[in-house]
């Protein structure tokens, strides 16, 4: 253990279920509170979440808003221009939902074709999107919840995000959409800390290491995410 410190400020946006979110009464839940919680137990230091845009963490931790982001954040390298990375704690990719009927059956098929690309704003999908569908009209919104209905009501082609997201967004319309959750980019979650501030970084580092030998991480993953690993599963697909 690390000696007790002032409080860590941790920056999450609370909008992605069944990661970082509000439960019913208003309070931050989700597997990334629990970690950043489990985080602060490990330090000996108080967490305070914070709730912020996505695309307003990096900033916020660069400025010293926050002391740490942890928010489903990919590792990519440009964001490792502006902040550091600790250790990564989950392996993810981006995935595809598409229209019931589309023709579209993997991301060559969206580069070919002249498409309508839903993405939130920031995100890594937001970034492959401007990179590598040089054909496609990017439809750049705020949040995954309206990129998912941009597609179930027709109005775009395809959603990019990460393949749990997916997954969900498939289930609430799956009347309308048909999701492609073989992954086209493999990504990394890790949680991101200032530059500079590396003694937090290998606390932060030490920490991770505990929390996925002693089964925690696998136990949140249970607890939140069971019938999502079971769904994978099923498809042959590693969750």
């Amino acid at each position: 253990m690390f000696a007790e410190g002032k409080d860590l400020t941790v920056g999450m946006e609370l909008n992605f279920p069944p990661f970082e979110m509000l439960d019913t009464n208003g309070q931050p839940a989700g597997i990334s509170v629990e970690m950043a919680k489990a985080l602060g137990q490990f330090l000996h230091r108080q967490v305070r979440v914070e709730n912020i845009p996505f695309d307003g963490l990096i900033p916020s931790l660069k400025t010293g808003k926050v002391d740490l982001v942890i928010s489903s954040l990919t590792v990519s390298e440009d964001r490792k221009n502006s902040i550091d990375f600790s250790d990564p704690y989950l392996h993810m990719g981006l995935a595809l939902l598409v229209k019931k009927d589309s023709s579209i059956q993997s991301i060559a098929d969206v580069e070919k074709q002249k498409t309508t690309v839903a993405v939130k704003k920031g995100t890594t999908a937001h970034l492959y999107a401007i990179e590598h569908l040089k054909n496609a009209k990017l439809l750049v919104l705020n949040d995954d919840a309206t990129c998912a209905l941009e597609v179930a009501q027709g109005k775009a082609d395809c959603f990019i995000y990460d393949q749990i997201s997916i997954y969900e967004s498939w289930r609430k319309y799956n009347d309308t959409t048909r999701p492609i959750l073989k992954a086209f980019q493999q990504e990394e979650w890790a949680i991101g800390v200032r530059k500079g501030n590396d003694r937090l970084r290998e606390e932060v580092n030490a920490f991770i290491k505990d929390f996925k030998a002693n089964g925690s991480l696998e136990n949140l993953c249970e607890k939140y995410l069971a019938e999502n690993k079971e769904a994978f599963h099923d498809l042959g697909m590693q969750f």
